[in-house]
C-alpha cells in the first residue's frame, strides 16, 4: 500500500490492538485511558514488526500504550525548551543552532517521546510563520545550522518541506540544515515511495549540505524497507546520522545496543549519540536506565564496534546543555563533560558526581560546578 494509505490505516485505538495482543475487555479499557491522555498511532508497517507472542517484545514496548505511562514521576519539559523559545515554534538554546518545531504530527507516537506534552495534542508550540523564523535566523549571524523537527519533520507536506528548504538554503551564513525524523523507522515508504520528496532533497542538497537525523533504537528496526529509505536519502546526497535513546526493555544490553550500532554503520548511517532517556512524565517510570548501568551498557556496545561505531557519545540533554557521560573513577565518582552548553561559562567544563545505583538523571541546576 502507499504511505498515504499506511497512515489512513494506522492503529489509533486500544480496541484495534486488543485482538492482536490478546487483551481482555478490562485491559483494553485501561489501555484506552492511556491512549486518551497520550495519543496512539502505529503504522501497519511498524505493527508488523511486533511479536504478539512475546509479552516483553521491545518493538511493542516502543509503540503500545502501557499503564506505566500513568506514573507520577517526571516532568513535561526536562531540557528547558520553554525557556529557550524565542518565537512561536523557534528555540535557540545553543549559539550556533536553531530548532524549529514544524509539526506536532508523527507517523507513530513513540511511548518514550520526550515531547509527550505536545505530539498529537496541541499546536500551541509550533512554528506557523516560516517568514518570521527565517527573519530571526537572518538577523542572528552566529547561527550556522537549523534543525527542523517536530513531531516528525517528514510528516509535513512536500510543499511545506520545500518552503523550509528554499528559504533556509538561501541564507548565506548557514553551513547546513538538519531534518529530525523517525519516518525511516516507522513509515519508510514516505521516503522511497515519493519521488517528488526525493527530488526536493537532491535539488536543494546542491545548494547546502543537508542531514537527516533519525532514531533507530533496536536492530529489528533495520528492515529492508528501512534500509531502502536510508539509502534513498544517501543517494540524493543527504548524510544520515542516528541518535539512539537508551531504553529499558528495548536496548539495555551491550549485545543489543552493539548489534544496533554495527547494523547502522553497515548500511551507511553514522551513529553519533546514545541519549540517556529523559525523565519525562509518562516515560520516566517505564524507560529510564540508571546512569551507572547505562555507562556499562554503552561501553560494552562500543567494545564491539569499529572506528565509526566507537565515535558515539553517551549524553543527556540537560537544561544547561548536552552533557557527556564519560565513566567512573577509582574513587567511585562519575565523570561528566559539557559537550554543548547554553552558557559560555560551561564550555567544555568537566565535573564529577557521586551517583547512587538508582540515579537516572542529574537533577537541579548542578550547583557547585
Amino acid at each position: 500500500m502507499s504511505w498515504q494509505e499506511e497512515l489512513r490505516r494506522g492503529v489509533r485505538t486500544a480496541e484495534e490492538l486488543a485482538p492482536l495482543l490478546g487483551w481482555s475487555g478490562e485491559e483494553t479499557a485501561r489501555r484506552a485511558e492511556v491512549a486518551k491522555r497520550f495519543p496512539m498511532m502505529i503504522t501497519p508497517y511498524y505493527l508488523s514488526l511486533v511479536d504478539p507472542k512475546d509479552p516483553a517484545d521491545p518493538i511493542a514496548r516502543m509503540c503500545v500504550p502501557s499503564l506505566d505511562e500513568f506514573g507520577p514521576g517526571g516532568s513535561f519539559d526536562t531540557s528547558g525548551e520553554a525557556s529557550n523559545t524565542k518565537l512561536e515554534g523557534l528555540q535557540h538554546k545553543y549559539a550556533q543552532t536553531v530548532l524549529l518545531l514544524s509539526t506536532n504530527q508523527c507517523a507513530m507516537y513513540c511511548r518514550h517521546c520526550f515531547r509527550k506534552r505536545m505530539v498529537g495534542l496541541t499546536e500551541d508550540e509550533l512554528n506557523q510563520r516560516v517568514d518570521e523564523a527565517v527573519d530571526y535566523v537572518k538577523r542572528h549571524k552566529e547561527i550556522t545550522n537549523i534543525l527542523v523537527s517536530g513531531g516528525d519533520a517528514f510528516m509535513n507536506s512536500n510543499a511545506i518541506i520545500e518552503r523550509y528548504l528554499r528559504e533556509l538554503t538561501a541564507i548565506g551564513h548557514l553551513d547546513f540544515i538538519r531534518f529530525g525524523s523517525r519516518v525511516p523507522v516507522t513509515l519508510p515508504e514516505r521516503i522511497w515511495g515519493d519521488q517528488e520528496f526525493l527530488d526536493l532533497f537532491r535539488h536543494y542538497g546542491q545548494k547546502k549540505a543537508l542531514y537527516l537525523v533519525t532514531q533507530f533504537n533496536h536492530p529489528r528496526e533495520l528492515t529492508d524497507q528501512a534500509v531502502r529509505a536510508v539509502r534513498a536519502m544517501i543517494e540524493r546526497g543527504v548524510q544520515v546520522r542516528n541518535q539512539t535513546v537508551l531504553l529499558r526493555g528495548v536496548n539495555d544490553s551491550g549485545e543489543v545496543l552493539g548489534a544496533l550500532l554495527s547494523g547502522l554503520t553497515r548500511v551507511g548511517v553514522s551513529p553519533y549519540y546514545v541519549f540517556q532517556c529523559r525523565p519525562v512524565t509518562g516515560v520516566k517510570d517505564r524507560f529510564q536506565v540508571p546512569l551507572l548501568e547505562g555507562i556499562s551498557i554503552v561501553d560494552a556496545a562500543k567494545a564491539k564496534q569499529n572506528g565509526f561505531g566507537k565515535s558515539i557519545r553517551y549524553a543527556m540533554s540537560h537544561p544547561r546543555g548536552k552533557i557527556e557521560i564519560i565513566g567512573g573513577l577509582p574513587g567511585g565518582e562519575t565523570v561528566f563533560k559539557f559537550h554543548q552548553s547554553k552558557d559560555d561559562a560551561d564550555i567544555a567544563r568537566v565535573f564529577t558526581r557521586k551517583l547512587s545505583p538508582g540515579d537516572t538523571w542529574l537533577d537541579g541546576e548542578l550547583e557547585g560546578i
